[in-house]
């Protein structure tokens, strides 16, 4: 990871939820423990060496938690630590607030004021 360059929590938090996948792999581990390969079939679009390293920096900054279970095939699940669970209603409220800003964006492009600005 790139240094910090001023010690503020939201530098080191963004450092770590930065990206594409972080905030996806929280919202599909909030729903329960899942399997390297259910992760895969929820983001059907991250490579599988691109999975495997947000799940380790994930796993490193205490947000996942991953288990390996003994035997052949190898079977690892990972799951929100109580940190990660902590994330969740934060990223709700960015859900809510983004379908509200789009709620707003499409009602706001067919009122009357913005029909007769265009």
């Amino acid at each position: 990871m790139k240094d910090l360059v001023s010690r503020c929590p939201i530098e080191e938090v963004m450092q770590i939820m930065s990206g594409r996948w972080p905030t996806l792999l929280i919202y599909y581990l909030k729903q329960g423990t899942k399997r390297f390969s259910d992760l895969r079939r929820d983001n059907p679009t991250i490579s599988h060496k691109m999975l495997t390293l947000e799940l380790r920096k994930l796993e490193d900054a205490g947000i996942v938690e991953r288990t390996e279970f003994e035997g052949y095939p190898l079977r690892v699940e990972y799951d929100l630590t109580s940190a990660g669970l902590k994330l969740v209603p934060l990223l709700d409220a960015l859900g809510n607030w983004w379908e509200a800003v789009e709620a707003g964006a499409a009602h706001a492009s067919t009122s009357p004021v913005k029909l007769a600005q265009k």
